[in-house]
């Protein structure tokens, strides 16, 4: 059996060589996703003739993310179909996108069957659309950031850093303690929180090391919003996280574009902005369709027959 075993932050470089390399814009080709998911996930790595190998612990079985790298892939997916084999299993390829199942095709004709994974579609967006909100469809969310301006007169915001790090983590733990209080949970959707708070704790304790940045919002001095990310390449950034308090209006959608400002000014060539999947939660899923997402990276679970 292949060798795998649990990323470590020393993994940063050789990993996202490998992603980049790919070309992928889904967020789990970004090393921080690895890297703040696999205690979730159970995600594994493993280095195998210029390719970064993946193993997951899905909702639908244990499998694989497809090989990202470059080199000859033929051998490296016989490597992890005997994987598979060797630990009783069919092999599956999670986060199959189109290019990817048709190049799954050539090499390995009728071998898969594709079962698509709507629930996993990452959203992505323009950069300069979620900065400027232009045209009627996103009015709505003009109406909600002038009402947070009108509300909040002295509101301001920061890059976040080892020095403001801090009150993040103290509004993240404040504002799981009021949704659980005020919004009783399904179990589901509770698990889900809990995960996040767990990807979250090692955000903030690698912040710097894992190349995050990010923008909070301040209100009276008090943290209302944040959010983070990371750059899958060199135009796309994932936005791992973001967080405000719902009962203020327009907080969500003014850390939303101070966001995107901020990317613009820091990271001109970046173009796109992945706010990753919905997860198939009704509630986030019309979050993100509210602003119509430019492109959808699209995915499949890819299984052996």
């Amino acid at each position: 059996m292949i060798d795998f075993r649990e990323p470590e932050i020393e993994d940063k470089a050789w990993v996202e060589s490998c992603f980049r390399a790919s070309g992928n814009q889904g967020c789990e080709y970004s090393f921080s996703t690895l890297f703040l998911w696999s205690g979730t996930y159970r995600q594994q790595v493993a280095a195998m003739e210029g390719y970064v190998l993946e193993r997951v612990q899905g909702s639908r079985g244990a499998g694989y993310l497809f090989p990202a790298g470059s080199g000859p892939l033929s051998p490296v997916l016989t490597a992890l179909e005997e994987d598979a084999r060797d630990r009783g299993e069919p092999c599956r390829f999670f986060c199959v996108t189109p290019e990817q199942a048709r190049l799954l095709e050539t090499l390995r004709p009728g071998q898969y069957r594709l079962e698509p994974d709507r629930d996993g579609w990452d959203y992505l967006y323009d950069v300069d659309r979620l900065a400027d909100l232009p045209g009627k469809k996103l009015h709505g969310k003009r109406n909600h950031i002038r009402r947070f301006q009108d509300a909040c007169p002295n509101w301001q915001t920061e890059e976040i850093t080892m020095d403001n790090l801090a009150d993040c983590a103290a509004m993240d733990l404040e504002w799981n303690r009021l949704y659980r209080t005020e919004n009783g949970d399904a179990e589901r959707e509770a698990r889900t929180r809990l995960d996040e708070r767990h990807a979250m704790s090692k955000a903030f304790a690698f912040y710097d090391r894992l190349g995050l940045f990010g923008l909070l919002l301040r209100s009276q001095g008090r943290v209302v919003a944040f959010t983070m990310g990371s750059l899958i390449n060199g135009e796309t950034v994932d936005v791992h996280f973001e967080k405000a308090y719902s009962d203020i209006q327009g907080a969500y959608p003014i850390i939303n574009r101070e966001f995107a400002r901020w990317v613009r000014t820091h990271h001109p060539d970046v173009r796109w902005l992945n706010r990753e999947d919905d997860m198939g939660l009704e509630g986030l899923r019309r979050s993100k369709l509210s602003y119509y997402p430019d492109r959808m990276v699209e995915k499949s679970l890819a299984v052996q027959v």
